[in-house]
């Protein structure tokens, strides 16, 4: 599958999150999230697992109740039903793949 950027027609899950659907087939989905400064995705659980990596910006992000300071070229992995969230603490954008897809977001 080959994706165009300009292509892919973003949604706003949040107050601003802006997200867009990357290249997905199989088990997998990759997924952008862009955050405005303050920004919260909130805490949640989900089946799928999760591997993300800081694009560029920084959040407060939180795991099973630990916070963590996180930076563009940081990454994280969360296990499947663990909750997390995250608050944007400038402009910043998060690269998510997810295994299974998220169907839930399509």
């Amino acid at each position: 599958m080959v994706l165009k950027y300009e292509d892919i027609i973003p949604t706003n899950p949040e107050p601003g999150v802006t997200r867009r659907i990357l290249a997905r087939g199989g088990n997998m989905m990759g997924v952008e999230a862009s955050f405005e400064k303050g920004a919260v995705g909130s805490v949640h659980r989900h089946v799928h697992e999760q591997v993300s990596y800081i694009v560029s910006g920084s959040f407060e992000y939180v795991a099973d109740g630990v916070k963590y300071h996180l930076k563009a070229g940081d990454s994280y992995y969360v296990e499947p039903n663990v909750a997390h969230g995250a608050t944007a603490l400038e402009d910043a954008v998060i690269l998510d793949i997810f295994s299974p897809q998220r169907e839930d977001f399509l």
